[in-house]
């Protein structure tokens, strides 16, 4: 991987970014720990330096040129400066041959720079004195070097050239490290999806088995790869479907009436077959007008018409419609509304769906069965609307597919029917958050759809 590619990945900012910041804080606290070591040690000398001119100037003029010498003669670190002058600013004694310019005989500890009085040694040092007047108008200075304060700097500096930046310089190596490993790994994820896109929906992201951010992620999009995959598959599957109902009736249609064209001159005829291609239209416009009821309710662009409104009139309606056609085959048809709930949802809606239920109810009951429709509360509070026949029923193997488009099972393929209905009724059960689900009657086959009552929907 190019360097430039390298410094654009987020891994390494944001460890660049942290290393940055950890040597931005050490720098700060090091400057903190300096500043506060050098006011103290300021402070301290300053006492130490007023206390010891308090001692001297209060003593008679010849003992301070006694103390000054003693202060000398003791100092082995060469830290301290001392010096006596006379009213005329005469050298008397010390280590000081001159006043130092700028130090004012105020009594005052001033920081200033001097040139230490030495044969062995010709140092400018900077120091901390106090000049004080005596009463025979000469003045005494006492300086103490802060050369330390200066070590303690340097000291301070070394440390953080030796520690803060090798260990920014490593959080940075450590961030190129990182950043390579976790920049294979995307390769490798581009590589799988540019796969993809040209067509090979069976590769799915490399999965390290580390359990880290990048593995859940790369988990979750493989199953969301799942869900595309069957749906392509689910697609192709319903075009094929389509093609396949369109292409009977529009073919018997085309082959009629190639055959009328060519063949018949009686009205009659003529007659038959445009009432043949009208029954075969009429059935492509129902596949092609069902399938653009199922595509309008996923859309959920129908939400926003929803009320609240009461289930019971939504099945009384589909009872009074359904009754007579069961009656009419010589089936019962049985209706139990012993409990009612308020839902929110489409109205019309709705009634599609039960009547749908109740419509492969009858059209999959054969002649002396029965038809049961009823309502009942199940153990979570919700209402169950159950459709139950006593028809040929459905396969417990086929029990997703029946809500397949244009899935046929093989029992009823017989029965006229383009095998669109359950799908509808699924759209519009997912539509409300409702629950469809199948079991079986022995005989036949039992339809729940289960209602989300109006205070969990409010709570939703």
């Amino acid at each position: 991987m190019r360097l430039p590619e390298l410094f654009r990945t987020s891994i390494f900012r944001l460890t660049a970014f942290f290393a940055l910041g950890s040597a931005a804080s050490s720098l700060i606290l090091f400057g903190f720990i300096y500043w506060q070591t050098a006011v103290y040690e300021k402070g301290r000398i300053t006492r130490l330096l007023m206390q010891e001119a308090d001692i001297i100037t209060s003593e008679p003029t010849d003992r301070i040129k006694q103390d000054v010498e003693t202060n000398l003669a003791g100092d082995f670190h060469r830290a301290t400066f001392a010096a006596l002058f006379d009213a005329k600013g005469e050298y008397l004694v010390g280590n000081l041959s001159v006043i130092p310019k700028g130090l004012p005989s105020d009594g005052k500890v001033h920081d200033i720079y001097v040139d230490r009085n030495d044969d062995a040694f010709d140092v400018f040092e900077n120091i901390l004195a106090v000049a004080r007047p005596l009463p025979d108008h000469g003045t005494l200075i006492i300086g103490r070097s802060i050369v330390e304060l200066q070590n303690l700097r340097t000291i301070v500096t070394r440390s953080l050239l030796l520690g803060v930046f090798p260990a920014a310089i490593l959080a940075i190596l450590a961030g190129v490290g990182l950043s390579l490993r976790t920049q294979r790994r995307i390769v490798a994820a581009n590589q799988t999806v540019a796969r993809i896109m040209r067509g090979n929906l069976r590769e799915r992201l490399p999965v390290k088995g580390t359990s880290d951010d990048f593995d859940r992620l790369t988990i979750s999009v493989n199953r969301m790869l799942d869900e595309i995959e069957r749906l392509v598959n689910q697609i192709r599957g319903v075009t094929d479907n389509i093609a396949h109902d369109l292409r009977t009736p529009l073919t018997r249609m085309h082959t009629r009436l190639i055959a009328t064209r060519n063949e018949s001159r009686d009205p009659n005829d003529i007659d038959d077959v445009v009432d043949r291609a009208l029954t075969d239209l009429n059935l492509t416009l129902g596949i092609i007008t069902a399938l653009l009821r199922i595509s309008e309710i996923e859309d959920g662009r129908r939400r926003a018409a929803f009320a609240i409104l009461d289930m019971s009139d939504v099945v009384q309606t589909v009872a009074d419609l359904y009754e007579p056609i069961a009656e009419e085959k010589n089936l019962e048809f049985d209706l139990d509304m012993s409990v009612t709930a308020q839902v929110r949802g489409d109205r019309e809606l709705l009634i599609e769906a039960v009547a749908n239920l109740v419509d492969n109810a009858i059209k999959y009951t054969p002649a002396g069965g029965k038809v049961c429709v009823r309502s009942f509360q199940d153990d979570r509070g919700a209402v169950v609307i159950r459709v139950a026949d006593s028809g040929t029923g459905i396969p417990q193997s086929e029990y997703d597919a029946v809500f397949q488009r244009f899935y046929r099972s093989r029992a009823t393929r017989h029965i006229q029917g383009h095998g669109l209905g359950l799908s509808l009724v699924q759209a519009i059960a997912h539509l409300h958050n409702f629950a469809i689900q199948i079991s079986d009657g022995r005989p036949g086959a039992i339809f729940d759809l289960v209602c989300q009552i109006q205070s969990e929907q409010s709570a939703a």
